[in-house]
């Protein structure tokens, strides 16, 4: 890692949606920046009543500048269609705003953040969650869980269930519930068999939180 490991000198002292998504081309908070085609914002309205969080942007994502708009993008963009989602009422970030990659020939490889990259990003998160107001958050895989609950959270134990925003992790405007569930991507690495097993439960989960939203 770089001897920077803290995105907190690049966050606007008073954040808004602008000047968060302009600084976060200048943040130099860990070494991601460097082999990264630019800073991925969220996409959404701080008004938003659901907020999804994923782990951080894949190649199409590096390369567009904006969240979910890969083939992950498109599993969830279906996934939110069948289970009824209205798509203009939720805000979507990433934990970790660079894509962080290994060459391979010609292609580039997502690899995981680790948790020191999740912590150097955890100002720009904390900047967005201090200007939302969502009813209801879905977290989107392992790495957006150990963001809030920490080390220990594991999304197949955890998914499927209805949690407290973790107490851990103060916000101005915490959501009334947390629903953890599979990331896009862990859909598309399934083996043929149990493909559509996982994007069946995918859909369940959200259908979850549409229910949800519903009683609130």
């Amino acid at each position: 890692m770089a001897d920077k490991t803290d995105a907190r000198p690049w966050v606007p002292t008073d954040p808004t949606p602008d000047t968060i998504r302009e600084a976060l081309q200048t943040c130099r908070g860990c070494e991601l920046w460097s082999d990264a085609t630019q800073a991925v914002p969220a996409r959404g309205g701080t008004d938003a009543r659901l907020l999804l969080l994923g782990e951080q942007p894949g190649d199409q994502e590096d390369r567009q500048g904006a969240p979910f708009v890969g083939p992950a993008g498109r599993v969830l963009v279906d996934a939110l269609e069948e289970a009824g989602v209205d798509r203009t009422d939720v805000y979507v970030t990433n934990t970790v705003k660079h894509f962080r990659w290994k060459a391979a020939g010609k292609r580039r490889l997502h690899q995981s953040p680790t948790r020191a990259h999740v912590e150097a990003c955890r100002p720009w998160l904390d900047a967005e969650l201090d200007l939302l107001r969502p009813e209801g958050a879905v977290l989107l895989g392992g790495t957006a869980g150990k963001a809030l609950y920490g080390a220990s959270f594991r999304v197949g134990e955890a998914r499927s269930v209805l949690r407290e925003w973790p107490p851990s992790y103060p916000v101005a405007h915490p959501p009334s519930w947390v629903l953890a569930t599979l990331h896009p991507s862990a859909v598309l690495r399934a083996d043929d068999a149990d493909r559509q097993t996982m994007y069946d439960g995918l859909v369940a989960d959200l259908r979850m939180a549409v229910a949800a939203l519903a009683q609130e």
